[in-house]
């Protein structure tokens, strides 16, 4: 018989049903409970931050790249100062969606976006608490095998003609190497009602589909 089937390509809607499907004692990423705030997060982060990186990248005006730039760093230095007292996004929860949504900007942040994109005011490592929200997540078990920072920089720098056309592909900085990542974050004493006890694996995976 003909089926008629409703295909969604919208990232995070495919992440938010994938977590509907999590097995029982797995890691929800969108706990009922938080799917408001989630949802707000996402509402500031998709256009400010995870979008916001691309607009200064391929702005096709000074004055729109201006425009990018100021409401990037805007959103970042809000984001610092939220991150300063709070171990996660979310009042009162542990790692989420919205979380997710935001380490993939800035896993990539120092290596791409700061140099080839123009997001240049400030270096993600400039902001203590996002730099130690950032490796805090990424040090989540299983977490850091799915940021191959290596293919990340191929990824964009040997690809992306218009804004590489040698295709010259830098050194992967100091900040964004492993041993880097991997310095002790210090959050354990901020606020948050779950420890940060995550599976890293159905993190990643999260992150391969609204990265």
């Amino acid at each position: 018989a003909d089926r008629r089937e409703v295909v969604c390509n919208e990232s995070i809607e495919i992440a938010k049903f994938l977590c509907t499907l999590a097995d029982d004692g797995a890691l929800d990423l969108w706990p009922p409970e938080h799917r408001q705030e989630i949802d707000r997060w996402y509402g500031v982060i998709y256009p400010s931050v995870n979008n916001g990186v691309y607009r200064c990248g391929f702005a096709q005006s000074q004055a729109a790249y201006d425009a990018a730039a100021a409401e990037l760093f805007d959103a970042l230095d809000m984001l610092e100062g939220h991150l300063s007292g709070s171990r996660y996004l979310c009042a009162g929860a542990g790692v989420t969606l919205a979380d997710v949504c935001l380490f993939t900007t800035l896993i990539r942040f120092d290596l791409v976006y700061n140099p080839l994109f123009r997001c240049s005011r400030r270096k993600l490592v400039e902001y203590p608490s996002l730099h130690a929200y950032m490796r805090e997540i990424y040090q989540l078990p299983a977490a850091a095998e799915t940021c191959d920072m290596a293919a990340i920089a191929d990824g964009y720098f040997g690809t992306l003609f218009p804004l590489n056309p040698g295709g010259i592909l830098p050194v992967v900085p100091a900040s964004c190497s492993r041993e880097a990542l991997m310095k002790p974050h210090g959050r354990e004493a901020l606020p948050s009602a779950a420890a940060a006890a995550a599976d890293g694996r159905q993190l990643g995976a999260a992150a391969s589909i609204v990265g």
